[in-house]
């Protein structure tokens, strides 16, 4: 899947972050902070800008593997850019030429075509790049032009803005936690499972899934709101008891749609490190949850390569997690970080279990056949509708 990076609703870039790109240098040199990391090679990367203001509206950075069929990955970059209503674009195809050659021919021949205007076509490979559509041999040499993205000042005007060595560094950044910090977590695991079942047991309303659900629900919502309050505060969860017991808590899914519909845009920061540290502290089999949350706010502040990293963990954790596979459906489809907004309160989501679960208990609806994440499909797709 490709690599987003998107202006989300409303947004505005901020004024130190104005550049004029207006040559290939001063191109390459936004790439690296507009991904917030360094492309890979071979990958094609496409820019593409608000027709009326010629501000940038997306970014997307798609790997090209050998053997790939070049028209695929065009197909896909003008779906996205028709998605989002993209008419011009400018396109970097890093690699050596017999990877990037095909691709960027696809480009010149389809793009036109879709009405998507070309600003630049480049190759770059080996600190030169290559213009596909120049053709003057002063400006554009056959052995092509030497250039430092970091070193143009076009750079500097993200200066502060972290950009890392590759992709493979932003998935470490979500990484679960190692050595004795793990360990500590293998503890607050089994102390937070050890509560849940006293709860259970306490509330004695029989056993199985229902029982557990009556009995979590409750503390489960108010570990949201705390850990939510929290990190909005500045803050961030006392102890790895708390992260664990957030991380097992949400697996219910009342509590975690409840957390899905507190994610409120103007909290974005602090919700996306709220999530970044459970999800990098939870255990096998509580990553899911925190993992699709990141993504989801990930994807309302246009970071898709955040998203889609946060995605592979928590589909590695749970392959049919149905929340992960609807966000991973969005983003595949190319869809704006304006569809990611909150459609249902947290009013809604608790009025819709309630009324989910009164219709079980009066044997109207049988959920013996329905466990965990295949029954909530429709839930999670209301969220998103």
């Amino acid at each position: 899947m490709p690599d987003t990076t998107e202006l989300a609703e409303g947004a505005q870039p901020a004024e130190q972050r104005r550049v004029r790109i207006s040559s290939p240098t001063s191109l390459l040199a936004v790439i690296p902070p507009l991904l917030g990391f360094e492309p890979s090679e071979p990958s094609l990367v496409v820019i593409g800008t608000e027709s009326t203001s010629a501000e940038v509206r997306i970014t997307i950075r798609f790997d090209i593997p050998e053997g790939r069929i070049a028209a695929a990955v065009v197909g896909e970059a003008i779906g996205y850019l028709a998605d989002n209503r993209v008419t011009a674009a400018a396109v970097v195809g890093y690699g050596p030429d017999c990877l990037v050659d095909p691709v960027a021919g696809e480009v010149l021949r389809r793009f036109p075509k879709a009405g998507i205007a070309l600003v630049e076509v480049l190759r770059a490979h080996d600190h030169r790049y290559w213009s596909y559509v120049c053709a003057n041999r002063g400006c554009c040499p056959p052995d092509g032009t030497p250039f430092d993205a970091k070193a143009h000042p076009a750079a500097a005007k993200f200066a502060g803005k972290p950009v890392l060595a590759s992709r493979a560094a932003l998935a470490q950044t979500i990484a679960p936690v190692t050595g004795e910090e793990a360990g500590a977590m293998v503890r607050a695991d089994r102390r937070a499972e050890a509560r849940a079942r006293r709860l259970v047991r306490e509330a004695g309303n029989g056993t199985g899934r229902k029982a557990w659900r009556r009995a979590l629900r409750g503390p489960g919502l108010l570990a949201v709101s705390e850990a939510i309050a929290l990190y909005r505060e500045g803050q961030s969860l006392p102890s790895r008891n708390a992260a664990a017991w957030l991380a097992l808590v949400l697996e219910e899914l009342p509590v975690r749609d409840d957390a899905w519909a507190r994610m409120d845009p103007k909290h974005n920061a602090a919700h996306r490190r709220l999530w970044t540290d459970v999800t990098r502290l939870a255990r096998p089999g509580y990553v899911a949850a925190p993992a699709a949350l990141l993504a989801f706010t990930a994807w309302q502040s246009g970071n898709g390569a955040l998203a889609n990293v946060a995605l592979d963990r928590a589909l590695a954790d749970q392959p049919g997690y149905s929340m992960a596979r609807l966000l991973r459906q969005a983003l595949d489809c190319g869809a704006p970080p304006s569809v990611a907004r909150l459609p249902m309160t947290p009013e809604d989501v608790a009025a819709s279990y309630q009324a989910q679960y009164s219709e079980e208990e009066d044997g109207e609806v049988d959920s013996g056949s329905q466990t965990g994440h295949d029954a909530d499909d429709e839930q999670a797709a209301g969220l998103l509708s």
